[in-house]
């Protein structure tokens, strides 16, 4: 029970942290790289109406944070887990990945950024987060 209980807590908190770094750096996003003139990144009919007046450099945060979301839960995963950490380190990627799935259809954006996006972003950046934690607590149990 208490394996069943860890290892449901690692889904949990895996979602939990990658969602916290994600709207951590998107949140700051704008301060780094502000968006062009009379774009509200946080209205969808703005960002519609001037996402070809974005240069990559405004693609930078997006990217680093849905990579770095997923990296960190992955992390958190890998090390909450009782068993299978690597499958459930996963499984946060796999969760991360539907999100950008998801957006890439709602949130207008370059056919190259949704590309590097779904295809770096997420799968490689669990891949990383279970390498990262193995460092700190090899896993026990093969998957």
């Amino acid at each position: 029970m208490l394996t069943l209980i860890r290892n449901l807590l690692a889904i949990l908190l895996g979602v939990m942290a990658g969602a916290a770094v994600n709207m951590a750096l998107v949140s700051i996003s704008p301060m780094l790289i502000p968006p062009p003139a009379g774009v509200d990144v946080n209205n969808a009919e703005s960002l519609s109406l001037g996402i070809h007046l974005f240069e990559p450099k405004h693609f930078i945060m997006p990217f680093l944070a849905h990579a770095l979301g997923t990296l960190a839960g992955a992390f958190i995963a890998y090390l909450t887990a009782a068993s299978y950490k690597s499958r459930f380190a996963y499984v946060i990627g796999v969760f991360f990945l539907c999100g950008g799935l998801a957006a890439s259809y709602m949130i207008p954006a370059p056919t190259w950024f949704m590309a590097l996006d779904l295809v770096v972003a997420y799968l490689p950046m669990a891949w990383l987060g279970i390498l990262l934690a193995q460092r700190i607590q090899p896993e026990r149990t093969q998957w």
